[in-house]
């Protein structure tokens, strides 16, 4: 009954962020819902629409068409069919790996812009300012400013209370359903003392009865114009999905299954889309709540479910009069903590790239729209692994007197391991993106090192080479022969010794099974 209470709520008002009829966020209370239940296998992750999907429906369909026509719902259902059918393919591919991509940074940034974006309309809602809800970030901005003048205190004190109620409401007593109260309270005021009259905007007529299953006609065109925004939809709600279903299964001591999981939101996604709602993702304030009040299993779930059919059939007269100032500010008091205000101080003190990472990610998604957001998104993922990739560890090894310990410590620059001996280990594999400055450092160590005459590459933790890196070390192997020194091998993994074959630059007199058999071996006798 929390759950529901919680739901209901913010589900009408994400399906306004989205463009969409009030009932589009309560039918994905149902069917999605049930069937996700049914097949996820995290006990408590809740899924349903978020404001980060809301947000992305409406930036994505909003150029296409109309918010709230015929079209625009037809789009939207098609949507979320998108969306299923791609978590049913990665689903069956496992490629639930690709969520990784998406890094922490990137995800306050991304969900942060569409956060603020969010949080401009609500802010029209609460002050009773009209704008245009489906416009650009700079434009809602400045129909916001410039409408200041003309908004209505009614709506003001309404939504100032509920703000005041929920924020007071949760420090008191946190698991109570505060949104509920809020509306119900905020209901009953506007309904007895004619505040509509007064400029006070409402919910309005809500179609009553339950959902029906359909199917959106659309060309093939529109039906292509729609999968970017799919695929972003998509990324979004697996990396968050599977992140969240992995935290709560960890802290609670079951096991869950990734591609089970990305498998139960693709269901959920095409049921979503084939009966009227829009596209789901994991609600991570929904799981909280509920781990909260006890929950460890997917019944809220259904009883919600059954909860929203029910106010569906006998109670959408209750929903009309819901004023449209506290709908907002229930959704303000929700999305104002995704903003990631606490997360980008802590990426500032931790990691100033990450976190200028993120802050672009952010600036671009307020500025650009949330498809130009998450290209971007994935484009500073690439900069960021090939940035960490490129400068691997490479160290100069230390030698000791200790027969039975491991060569594990790092040199000091221009110090051999052994006399006319230097082993170099290697923290990475050698690809495209290490290749030279590998093979830089390999040259350094020899120039700034007298009298050497072998060197022995420690490849332990080298887990491949590809094409390009097979070249450098190619073209570093004759560097070295011009200068008379030769090049060994040790402890290398049987797939990399199967490379290093296959690219014709090793010979088994020169690979060892370890670091001391490689000094015994190369180095020479005392005089």
């Amino acid at each position: 009954m929390t759950l529901l209470a919680i739901a209901v709520p913010l589900n009408i008002g994400y399906a306004q962020i989205a463009g969409l009829p009030p009932t589009a966020g309560l039918y994905a209370l149902i069917l999605p819902a049930i069937i996700y239940a049914l097949t996820v296998s995290s006990r408590q992750v809740v899924a349903s629409p978020d404001a980060a999907a809301a947000a992305l429906v409406a930036s994505s369909i909003g150029g296409l068409a109309v918010a709230g026509s015929a079209s625009y719902i037809s789009m939207a259902l098609a949507q979320a069919i998108i969306c299923g059918v791609l978590f049913v393919l990665a689903s069956f591919l496992k490629l639930g790996f690709l969520a990784n991509f998406l890094s922490k940074p990137i995800l306050i940034g991304f969900v942060g812009g569409l956060a603020l974006d969010i949080l401009i309309s609500q802010l029209a809602k609460m002050l009773g300012v009209k704008i245009d809800s489906g416009g650009e970030f700079v434009d809602k901005l400045l129909g916001l400013i410039t409408g200041l003048p003309a908004s209505n205190g009614w709506s003001l004190l309404i939504s100032g209370s509920s703000v005041a109620l929920l924020l007071i409401g949760r420090r008191a007593a946190r698991a109570a359903p505060w949104a509920l109260v809020v509306l119900v309270a905020s209901t009953i005021a506007v309904s007895t003392s004619g505040l509509e009259k007064l400029g006070v905007a409402v919910l309005g007529r809500v179609e009553a009865g339950p959902p029906e299953l359909t199917w959106p006609v659309l060309d093939w065109v529109t039906w292509l114009a729609l999968i970017p925004s799919g695929i972003a939809l998509t990324m979004v709600a697996m990396a968050e999905g599977l992140l969240i279903a992995r935290s709560y299964g960890e802290k609670n001591g079951y096991e869950t299954r990734p591609n089970r999981d990305l498998l139960a939101f693709g269901l959920g996604n095409i049921a979503a889309g084939a009966s009227g709602g829009f596209s789901i993702g994991s609600s991570t304030s929904r799981t909280a709540a509920m781990d909260q009040a006890g929950s460890r299993t997917q019944l809220p779930t259904m009883v919600t479910a059954i909860g929203t059919l029910a106010l569906l059939l006998f109670g959408t007269a209750l929903l009309e009069q819901i004023p449209s100032p506290a709908i907002g500010a229930i959704v303000a008091v929700a999305v104002v903590p995704l903003l990631g205000l606490r997360e980008f101080r802590a990426l500032w003190q931790q990691d100033r790239f990450e976190f200028l990472i993120g802050v672009s990610c952010f600036l671009v998604t307020v500025l650009a729209g949330a498809i130009a957001g998450i290209v971007v998104a994935f484009v500073l993922a690439l900069v960021n692994l090939a940035k960490r990739a490129s400068y691997p560890a490479i160290d100069v090894l230390s030698g000791n007197d200790n027969p039975d310990s491991s060569l594990l410590a790092a040199a000091p620059p221009g110090q051999d391991t052994a006399p006319g001996v230097v082993v170099i280990r290697l923290a990475a594999p050698l690809f495209f993106a290490n290749g030279a400055v590998f093979s830089e450092a390999v040259k350094r160590a020899v120039t700034t090192t007298p009298d050497v005459r072998h060197v022995v590459l420690d490849l332990e933790a080298v887990t491949d080479i590809d094409v390009t890196g097979a070249e450098f070390l190619t073209a570093l192997v004759r560097w070295l022969e011009d200068r008379s020194i030769v090049l060994s091998y040790s402890r290398p993994r049987p797939e990399i010794v199967r490379r290093l074959n296959k690219f014709d630059i090793v010979t088994a007199d020169r690979l060892y099974p370890t670091n001391r058999a490689a000094l015994r071996a190369l180095t020479r006798p005392a005089e």
